[in-house]
């Protein structure tokens, strides 16, 4: 890949150890990467280090193509139950999706030897959640739409439940859920959420 730019590298990286990992778990060599990337194992490190951060980027990177792009435009409120259930929805969207889902059941099966890779799972959402969901309920507070005065905490707290609920019913995944199966989730979520912040 001589003459390649660097960020196209790195894709490539990402792309072989996400495969990597999903092929042979956490055992996945960096050798087997740097080959099926067509780089050198130092190409490997420069860009991220040692394995260890090559597997929490490669986890970031699904997480972040399921939930959309960065800096996509607000959601104005309107009604919240339903903007929430669309949010729910892309949120189970992407934890449910085959990659993100896989690699999550991975990173459970190594937290005995490898705890710290449990960090990028601590908000169930991504950058979605501080981005668009905390912004959101931020906006509705706002507008007297709902009372929320910790939007973070209220975001957190929607995401949890419905990507605890999410992998509950799809047994983390392994278990396909009809798109009417997902709705409900988000909705059922969405009305608790607007229920609780409902104002005085």
């Amino acid at each position: 890949m001589t003459g390649v730019p660097s960020r196209a590298k790195r894709q490539a990286i990402l792309d072989a150890a996400t495969a990597a990992f999903l092929h042979s778990g956490y055992a996945a060599s960096v050798d087997e990467i740097a080959a099926t990337a067509g780089v050198g194992k130092q190409t490997v490190y420069r860009h991220f280090g040692d394995k260890q951060a090559l597997f929490l980027a490669a986890v970031a990177a699904a997480r972040e193509t399921g939930s959309g792009p960065a800096g996509a435009d607000p959601v104005t409120p309107g009604d919240p139950v339903a903007d929430l259930t669309r949010m729910g929805s892309q949120i189970l969207a992407t934890t449910l999706s085959p990659t993100v889902a896989a690699l999550h059941r991975l990173t459970i099966a190594e937290l005995t030897n490898h705890p710290e890779l449990s960090r990028q799972w601590g908000d169930g959402a991504g950058p979605y959640l501080t981005e668009h969901l905390a912004g959101y309920l931020r906006r509705c507070d706002e507008a007297g739409l709902l009372s929320v005065p910790d939007p973070e905490r209220a975001a957190r707290q929607f995401a949890f439940l419905v990507v605890t609920e999410g992998r509950t019913a799809s047994a983390y995944g392994t278990r396909r859920l009809t798109d009417a199966q997902l709705h409900t989730i988000a909705a059922e979520t969405a009305d608790l959420i607007v229920r609780a912040h409902r104002p005085a």
